[in-house]
């Protein structure tokens, strides 16, 4: 069970327990963090209804039917992953079921393949032994072999004064990573093989890119914080199953009424002071929605700004100024096995992050032909190309992916294709702290969610998920019952007041 929604002493007193039944609460936007604001504020006994305008939920967490030369797939849109120290995304997964579906490495070990190195020393990992931090990973960087025994050392000087720096620190917002790491003594290659490797992947910029102050909370919460904490989970199963199937169910078990199709143009405070929802023309709601005391708008920032009302933040424009960076993921099925680990990174080549998807996605093998493999390429701070053509991006990458992995060199190729999110993370510029909204806003009973909020995290299912918490949390405080332990495990206790 993960931490109170409040803890104790925070402003607002409890009231005694049904405090929030009769309430009622409106929650914009089915992604993870509406998901876990809606859980949140029913399991505290409010009655909630979940407005989502497509027809799955999940958000940017989802998968789709392909019909393919291989055969039917189940695609996600993309590869995600999450790490040990994500503690509220894991309370969600308990709290929907999924947890089984994916799971982590007992231990962090990330393959990583140099296109450029020499044989022998193509391969070097990144992993932990059970020494506490940061002894952990002193013999994998010892005999990492994409960086010199100098730059070994200058990384390992870097890592300690980056673990001496407050991620709160308001001036580490203004500036970026890169100049910090250059003023360390790191290199270029340093740069590319160790700190973009992994600050790419979590914080969809390169460090000329990236704020100082969010890559600094990255890399002390995932590598100095505890030993464990940057081990690597990922779904075996698709994420439709996870954060769609599985999630309808735990909100209808939860009691919350689930609209699809069912998008939003407009919130307006009625006379008597609840919060009255103008679905767009050709809304599928199965029944008329009703007014709320709450509302939580838990949908990108650019949507919440069109949907926020006068005065609800002092400065609505700097939503529009929270810039989006774009991810690609490049699908590609052989027709035979071409990988043999579950997912490897790569430096000397455009390619990043390559995930084995086989199995997930339900690939039939055809008897007697060997066993087709289906590889997620996947792509982050996406920028140069986002908007090639299909065919530029088969002619740049399939080559590549021969480079790295010998055996795709005598490899069919069944098939290719691409999905493309041009707007999938906020970008994380330095400057963007300043301009990230908390949950709460001006208007009473109006609160924001999702991973663009200022949760303290880049944009990541944890920071989606924390994002819906705080919402919760705020909307449970201002009706004073904020002492609630949130998403048990299925079967488990009730929430409950904190001690």
């Amino acid at each position: 069970m993960t931490a109170p929604l409040v803890r104790p002493g925070h402003r607002g007193a409890p009231r005694p327990e049904g405090a929030a039944h009769g309430r009622t609460a409106l929650v914009i936007g089915g992604g993870l963090a509406g998901t876990t604001a809606a859980l949140a504020l029913a399991d505290a006994g409010m009655r909630v209804t979940l407005l989502e305008g497509r027809p799955r939920l999940g958000g940017l967490a989802f998968s789709f039917r392909r019909s393919s030369a291989a055969g039917e797939l189940t695609v996600d849109n993309g590869q995600h992953v999450y790490l040990r120290c994500c503690t509220a995304y894991q309370g969600l997964l308990d709290r929907l079921g999924a947890a089984r579906l994916a799971p982590l490495q007992s231990r962090l070990d990330v393959p990583v393949l140099d296109a450029e190195g020499r044989p022998g020393r193509r391969l070097g990992r990144l992993r932990r032994t059970a020494l506490p931090v940061p002894l952990h990973l002193a013999a994998s960087l010892a005999g990492y072999p994409h960086l010199s025994l100098a730059e070994r050392a200058r990384v390992g000087r870097a890592a300690l004064a980056l673990g001496r720096l407050d991620p709160e620190d308001p001036a580490l917002d203004g500036e970026d990573f890169a100049s910090w790491l250059h003023r360390h003594g790191q290199s270029p290659r340093a740069v590319e093989a160790l700190w973009d490797l992994v600050g790419v992947a979590t914080l969809n910029a390169t460090a000329a890119h990236a704020s100082l102050g969010l890559a600094a909370m990255v890399f002390k919460t995932g590598l100095l914080s505890e030993a464990g904490a940057a081990d690597i989970g990922w779904a075996r199963a698709p994420l439709g199953e996870l954060h769609d199937t599985l999630a309808r169910a735990a909100l209808d078990t939860a009691g919350v009424r689930t609209e699809l199709r069912t998008r939003v143009t407009a919130v307006s405070r009625t006379p008597e002071g609840r919060w009255r929802p103008h679905p767009a023309d050709g809304a599928a709601a199965t029944r008329p929605l009703e007014d709320a005391d709450a509302v939580v708008l838990a949908v990108p920032q650019h949507d919440a700004h069109a949907l926020l009302p006068d005065g609800a933040l002092d400065d609505p424009g700097r939503l529009l100024r929270i810039g989006t960076a774009p991810i690609l993921n490049l699908h590609v099925i052989y027709d035979r096995t071409v990988l043999r680990r579950p997912f490897f990174a790569a430096l000397g080549s455009p390619v990043q992050w390559v995930f084995d998807r086989t199995d997930a996605s339900g690939l039939r093998q055809t008897p007697g032909a060997g066993r087709s493999q289906y590889l997620a390429v996947s792509q982050s701070a996406a920028h140069e190309d986002i908007d090639r053509p299909v065919t530029e991006l088969r002619a740049r990458y399939l080559p590549e992916l021969e480079r790295l992995l010998p055996a795709a060199r005598g490899a069919a190729v069944r098939d290719f294709f691409v999905t493309r999110e041009r707007t999938a993370t906020f970008a994380p510029v330095p400057g963007v702290g300043r301009l990230r909204p908390s949950a709460p806003t001006n208007a009473p009973g109006l609160y924001l969610a999702g991973a663009w909020t200022a949760t303290g995290w880049p944009a990541t299912m944890e920071g989606a998920v924390r994002s819906g918490l705080s919402a919760a949390r705020a909307a449970l405080t201002d009706i004073g019952r904020p002492h609630v332990n949130h998403l048990p495990a299925p079967g488990g206790e009730t929430p409950e007041e904190a001690a």
